[in-house]
C-alpha cells in the first residue's frame, strides 16, 4: 500500500487529538494511502515534555526545528496544531516546499494571515498540492446527515438558523494562556468557537453568509495570572503564578447575520456560560421541517417533519449510529454503540487521505479557500462589534 509521511507541527491538546487520529485511521478504515507518523515538532519551554509526547503517541522522530521539518524531502503531509499566530508561516513554508497541508481552525489568527494562506494554497493547487482545515464537526455523523437531509430538500426552504457554542472552563482560576493573548490567538471565544459554528452552518445549509447585521463582544475577566511553566495538554490546563497580565481577546461574541438563501441567523460563542461544558448547537428551521443538533449529545440528530399530518407532528430523535445509512459508522461499532469526540478527527484523517489519493471525501472537506470564507465572516463580526454597524461580507477582502 502507498504511504505518506506525516509531520505534526505542535503538540498540546490538539496534538493529542491529531496524533490519535493518525494512529487509528488505518486500523478502523481502509484508506487508499497509509499515514506514517514520521516526525513531531515540539518546543522546549512551551510544550511540557516534547520527547515524552513523541514517544507516548508513536511518532518516529522528534524535531525542534519546524522549518527543517516542513521542507524535509521525507515529509509528504504537514499537519499544523500550533497556536494560531504560527499557522501562516508554517503553512506557507510547507506549501512552497510542495507539501500537502492540514491546519487546525481557525485558518489563522488574522484576516491578513488567512488571505495569504489562501493565496499560497491557490498557487500550490495548480501544482497538485492539497490543503485541508480541521473543522472536525463536519465529520460527526449526525452533522453529516443533517447536511445530506438539507441537500435532499427534507426541510424545504430555510428561514432561520440559530447556532451557539458555549463552554464554561475559562473561569478566574485559569492562567493567562495563549488563548487569551491576541498576538498569539487573534481573538478569543470568537475565533475558537464561532469559527466552528459558522463553518458548520455554512456546511449544513449549503449557503453563504452575506451580511453581519449587528454584533457585541465582551471581555469579562480583564486580567489573569501569568502561567508558571508550560501549559498543560488539556483545554485550560496550566499553573498560575503570582504576576498578572492583561487579557487582550474576547470572552464572548454574539452576532446576527443573513445568508444568501434569505435565511436570518444568530450566533453566540462564550467560554464562561456556566453549565455548558461543550454545547455546540444549531437549529435550522425550514418550510417543510427543521433540524436540531447538540454536540453534548453528539450521536443524536433531532428532526421535525412538518409534512406529516398535524396530529402526529413532533420532534424525532435519530440515533445516528446505523451503517450504512449514517456517514462513517461502517468503520466503527454496532447500532447505539456510540462514538465520541476523538472519532471526528479519525473520520477527517480518513477523508484527507482519500482526497490526497484523488478520491472524493465522504462529505465536503474545507480547504484553505473554504476556511478563508469563514475567516471573512469572523472579521465582519468583529468590525460590526467595534464600529456598531452592519457589515457586508463583500466589504471584507
Amino acid at each position: 500500500m502507498q504511504t505518506i509521511n506525516v509531520a505534526l507541527i505542535g503538540q498540546g491538546f490538539m496534538g493529542r487529538a491529531h496524533s490519535n487520529a493518525w494512529g487509528q485511521v488505518a486500523k478502523f478504515f481502509k484508506p487508499p494511502i497509509r499515514p506514517v507518523m514520521h516526525t513531531v515538532f515540539g518546543e522546549k519551554g512551551v510544550d511540557p515534555d516534547p520527547q515524552g509526547f513523541a514517544a507516548n503517541w508513536g511518532w518516529q522522530n522528534l524535531s525542534t526545528d519546524w522549518k527543517a521539518t516542513v521542507t524535509s524531502p521525507e515529509i509528504g503531509l504537514v499537519d499544523i496544531v500550533t497556536p494560531n499566530y504560527m499557522h501562516a508561516p508554517v503553512a506557507k513554508e510547507a506549501l512552497a516546499a510542495g507539501k500537502h497541508v492540514a491546519c487546525e481552525k481557525p485558518l489563522a489568527g488574522t484576516l491578513q494571515d488567512a488571505r495569504e494562506m489562501a493565496e499560497a494554497a491557490r498557487a500550490a493547487k495548480a501544482r497538485g498540492v492539497k490543503t485541508f482545515v480541521w473543522f472536525n464537526y463536519r465529520r460527526c455523523p449526525a452533522v453529516a446527515l443533517a447536511h445530506r437531509l438539507v441537500k435532499e430538500g427534507a426541510i424545504g426552504e430555510i428561514r432561520h438558523v440559530r447556532a451557539t457554542y458555549l463552554q464554561d472552563w475559562a473561569n478566574e482560576d485559569v492562567p493567562l494562556l495563549w488563548r487569551f493573548d491576541k498576538k498569539l490567538a487573534g481573538s478569543g471565544a470568537h475565533g475558537d468557537l464561532n469559527a466552528h459554528i459558522i463553518d458548520m452552518t455554512r456546511f449544513v445549509t449549503g449557503s453563504e453568509i452575506v451580511e453581519v447585521v449587528g454584533a457585541i463582544a465582551e471581555t469579562f475577566i480583564k486580567k489573569r495570572r501569568l502561567p508558571k511553566g508550560p501549559a498543560g495538554e488539556t483545554l485550560g490546563a496550566g499553573t498560575a503564578g503570582e504576576e498578572w497580565g492583561d487579557v487582550t481577546v474576547d470572552d464572548t461574541v454574539l452576532f446576527l447575520a443573513r445568508f444568501a438563501n434569505g435565511a436570518v441567523a444568530s450566533f453566540e460563542a462564550a467560554r464562561q456560560a456556566t453549565g455548558n461544558q461543550n454545547r455546540n448547537t444549531f437549529e435550522i428551521n425550514g418550510t417543510k421541517g427543521a433540524l436540531k443538533f447538540d454536540f453534548e449529545r453528539m450521536n443524536e440528530l433531532q428532526y421535525y417533519d412538518a409534512t406529516r399530518p398535524r396530529a402526529v407532528q413532533g420532534w424525532t430523535t435519530i440515533m445516528c449510529t446505523h451503517a450504512p445509512d449514517h456517514p462513517y459508522i461502517f468503520a466503527w461499532w454496532p447500532d447505539a454503540h456510540i462514538i465520541g469526540y476523538e472519532h471526528g478527527f479519525v473520520n477527517q484523517a480518513f477523508d484527507i487521505l482519500r482526497v490526497i489519493a484523488g478520491e472524493e471525501p465522504t462529505v465536503p472537506i474545507p480547504d484553505f479557500e473554504d476556511a478563508y470564507q469563514t475567516q471573512r465572516v469572523l472579521e465582519a463580526a468583529l468590525i460590526s462589534a467595534q464600529e456598531r454597524r452592519c457589515v457586508r461580507i463583500d466589504e471584507v477582502k
